[in-house]
Formats: C-alpha cells, sequence, structure tokens
C-alpha cells in the first residue's frame, strides 16, 4: 500500500461497478452488477479521508464502523473487513446490494460535498461477497445459554437481524416462517438480478450454523397464536417482524380484470414460485406482451424490469408524479431506462379496459401537472381535464405502495396500533403486550432493509436489557 495525502486521495475518481451489458440483461435473470476486482476495490478504498469524525457512520441505521473497514480493504485484508461490518450488521452482502447507500451513509460522506462520495455499498458487498466466495465465513463464538427462549416470526431483514443478536448473546431462537423459503421480502419481492437467492441462502445458513432453528411453513396467527407461543410452547418472548404485505389498490374500473396484478402477487409468483420457469414449475403468471406498471418506487422498477425478462414487446411504468419526486432509487431508474422501460410520467390511470371476455385490453391514463407540496412534501399532482388517452397494454401491475399485513394483528386484539394499523413501538421496540417486541416494516410501513435490521438491533438489545433486568429482581 502507497501512502497518499489527503490532495491525492480526492483526485482519485469513484470507481464504476462493471455491469451486464442492458441488451444482454434485459432478457436473463444474472446480477446486473458484477463486482469490483480486488484492485478496484483497494484503489476505491483509497479514497476514504478516514475522517477523525466520520459523518458516514451517523448516516448507517446500525452504524457500522465505515472507516475501520474500508481502511482494512485498502490494507488488503477482505477477510477482516467482512467481519468488521459483521460487528454490527448481519446482512452485509444483502445491505450492500439494495440499500440506498446514497441517502444513507454516502449521503454524509464529506467527499461528496465537492464530488462524488465513497462508494460504501460497493465495497461492503465486495468484501462480504470476498469472504463467502472463498468459504471464509467463521461462526463466531457466542454467550453462555441464559436458558431464555426467544420466538421470531419472520424471516425478513429484521427478523433475521434479531435473530442474529441474541443467538450471539446467548439465547435459544427460533423464527417461524409462513413460507416454504426463508427471507421473507429478500426472496419474494426483490427479484435475482438484484438480489441473487444464494446470497440470502449463504445468510440465513449463517444464522443456522451458530444454532437458530428455523420453522417454514408455519403462519403464526391461526392455528398458532402469539399467547400459544408465550405460554403452551413456553417461548420467553416474541418479536414480530412480518412485514407490510398487504397490497393497494388504485380503486378505478376495472381492477378486478384478468391480467391485473398487485405488485406482491407478481413478484411473489415469479421470484419465490418461479414461474419464470413455467412449465416446469406449475405456477402460471401472464407472460405480457405489453405491460404497465402503476407506481415509481423500487417495487415498480422490480416489477418494469421483471416484465422484460418475461419476454414483454413494451413494458410501460405509468406515474403520477415526475421523476425528480420518485422515491425508487436513481439506480434502478437508470437501469430500467437503460434495458427499455418507456416512461408515461406525469399519468394517472383513469381505468382499465377490458375484452369482451374480461382481459385486459387498455389503460385510459389522464395527464397530470405538478401543484402545491403535500404532506410528504412533495408537489401533489393535480389532473388536467380532458387529456385522458389510452395506452394499448394486455398486463397492468399495480406497485403503488403496500398497508400492514393484517393476517397476524388481527388474531391480537390487545396489541395497540396506529392510525394506519402498523403495531405501535416505543424506542426500544417494545409494544403495548409483555413480553412482545416488533420491528421493520409492520412498525414503520414500507422503508428500506437496513432501517429493519437497525430495528432489529434495537430490539435484540432491548431483550437483553429486559432479561437482565427480570434476572436481578427476580432471582431464582
Amino acid at each position: 500500500m502507497v501512502e497518499m495525502d489527503e490532495k491525492e486521495r480526492m483526485k482519485i475518481p469513484r470507481q464504476k461497478m462493471p455491469e451486464q451489458p442492458p441488451q444482454a440483461r434485459a432478457r436473463n435473470f444474472d446480477e446486473v452488477p458484477l463486482g469490483y476486482s480486488e484492485k478496484t476495490a483497494i484503489l476505491e478504498a483509497e479514497r476514504c479521508l478516514q475522517c477523525k469524525k466520520p459523518l458516514c457512520v451517523g448516516g448507517c441505521p446500525v452504524k457500522v464502523q465505515i472507516p475501520e473497514f474500508i481502511k482494512l480493504i485498502m490494507e488488503g485484508n477482505f477477510v477482516a473487513a467482512a467481519r468488521k461490518i459483521k460487528e454490527t450488521n448481519s446482512l452485509p452482502a444483502i445491505c450492500g446490494r439494495v440499500c440506498p447507500q446514497e441517502i444513507q451513509c454516502e449521503a454524509t460522506c464529506i467527499l461528496g460535498k465537492k464530488g462524488e462520495p465513497v462508494a460504501i455499498g460497493r465495497l461492503e458487498r465486495f468484501c462480504a461477497d470476498y469472504e463467502l466466495e472463498n468459504n471464509l465465513v467463521k461462526v463466531p463464538p457466542k454467550a453462555p445459554s441464559n436458558g431464555k427462549k426467544i420466538a421470531v416470526i419472520g424471516t425478513g431483514p429484521s427478523g433475521l437481524t434479531v435473530a442474529g443478536d441474541l443467538i450471539q448473546k446467548g439465547f435459544e431462537v427460533t423464527i417461524f416462517e409462513a413460507l416454504h423459503k426463508p427471507g421473507g421480502v429478500l426472496v419474494y419481492g426483490i427479484p435475482e438480478f438484484r438480489l441473487p437467492k444464494r446470497i440470502v441462502e449463504a445468510e440465513v445458513d449463517y444464522l443456522l450454523k451458530q444454532g437458530v432453528k428455523l420453522e417454514l411453513n408455519s403462519v403464526i396467527g391461526t392455528a398458532i397464536t402469539v399467547d400459544d407461543l408465550l405460554t403452551e410452547h413456553c417461548f420467553d418472548a416474541v418479536f414480530i417482524g412480518v412485514g407490510a404485505g398487504l397490497p393497494k389498490f388504485l380503486r378505478v374500473e376495472g381492477e378486478n380484470l384478468c391480467g391485473v396484478y398487485s405488485a406482491n402477487e407478481y413478484l411473489t409468483r415469479a421470484n419465490l414460485m418461479k414461474s419464470y420457469l413455467h412449465p416446469r414449475y406449475d405456477t402460471p403468471i401472464m407472460h405480457g406482451r405489453k405491460v404497465a406498471v402503476v407506481g415509481g418506487g423500487n417495487v415498480a422498477m422490480d416489477c418494469l424490469r421483471m416484465a422484460m425478462r418475461l419476454g414483454a414487446e413494451r413494458v410501460y411504468c405509468v406515474y403520477r408524479r415526475a421523476e425528480e419526486q420518485m422515491p425508487a432509487r436513481k439506480e434502478e431508474v437508470h437501469h430500467a431506462k437503460e434495458e427499455g422501460i418507456e416512461f408515461h410520467l406525469l399519468r394517472n390511470p383513469v381505468r382499465i379496459v377490458g375484452d369482451e371476455n374480461g382481459w385486459v385490453q387498455a389503460m385510459e391514463v389522464r395527464k397530470m401537472e405538478l401543484g402545491e407540496p403535500d404532506e410528504s412534501g412533495r408537489r401533489r399532482p393535480v389532473p388536467i381535464e380532458g387529456t385522458e388517452y389510452t395506452i394499448e397494454v394486455d398486463t397492468v401491475i399495480i406497485g403503488i405502495g403496500t398497508a400492514a399485513n393484517p393476517l397476524l394483528i388481527s388474531t391480537m386484539p390487545d396489541l395497540e396500533l396506529n392510525e394506519w394499523g402498523y403495531i405501535r413501538v416505543d424506542e426500544f421496540g417494545r409494544t403495548s403486550k409483555e413480553g412482545v417486541w416488533a420491528g421493520g416494516d409492520i412498525v414503520t410501513g414500507s422503508a428500506t432493509v437496513i432501517l429493519a435490521a437497525g430495528a432489529g438491533k434495537v430490539a435484540a438489545e432491548s431483550i437483553q436489557i429486559h432479561f437482565l433486568f427480570y434476572e436481578q429482581i427476580m432471582p431464582e
């Protein structure tokens, strides 16, 4: 490693991530970004100024010691870098791929004030992948058993984080997953080309090797309730991390036509149930010729790009605001454009038109203009009367967001919810029900992987403190 001063570091340009060519990747399910080489990772790491008061750490919801792990990469100690991240973030290979670093850690990087910030997310992915691909993942030692059993409901990012933290603290942990594969939204919601399933499987396997137990096909709230877990099954505490899986719809005419999907159903069929391999996997899905996706978030981008890979000739993004108001990551929008997605911005669906057999035939949209800001701070879309026109489509996917999954919480009348139906918790993740914690999208609404993981860390710490305090005031 050659020593460089600050001025020399600031002259190094941000290193690009190699990617599949757009024409090729638009028709396959392989991962789009190909990852840094060792040489490129070291060069990008050398851009870090190693600030004495690193603002980037404050921008990270789980407080990864960013300058420390980047310094280890700069020194060529890639495995140590991965393990440094895992001290506070148990999902680095996942977060390095799907978290919006541009509005979190990278947004506060001092280099971003006059140029481009350090590519923190890409470096996180690099060292996590290096450790995994070279079979250097090491199961860390854990604290002696404290005799306490914890049930975790859901294997999304908050549930996996709680399980990983608590197993290290000496708790016995069992995760209950409703579906036949673990990973929650990481496997049913995020496509292979953004987050390969093998990465999620490796993170789950890492937990199992530490002693976490996993119960699949276990829908808590129906045959088994949370109260059953706390009494009959003798768990000392329960963490709820079931996500926000209730689809929202447009409530326009024609929404019940054949060929209309919620984003949840469309992505679950394609990602988890492998309908893109039909007929080898008998899970039918519309392989639309002309597909419209309504929405401008990351889920909408995933649906758009999935439809293209399923063979659509034309794919349209219909979004009622302008591009600068899109909640999707800029990288995802950029990739969608490169892959041939057509954007109909400042357009709002009025109705979905069907043929005589009840199948989608077209979508009628109305032009919009931006008015005054709404409660989100974005300028409100205002309809322009008399500007309606139709787009010929045979498939419509509604990707405008989700609400709280009611399956579990509807069986808990003593659980306090907020006005939107999400679980109300305090700053430690504790719910109104004794012995029950919650975190992730079921508390905040749809958010990011790292924010859910952060909520899991807070809850795990709170659970440990709770039982330490309990043992002090209630000795055997």
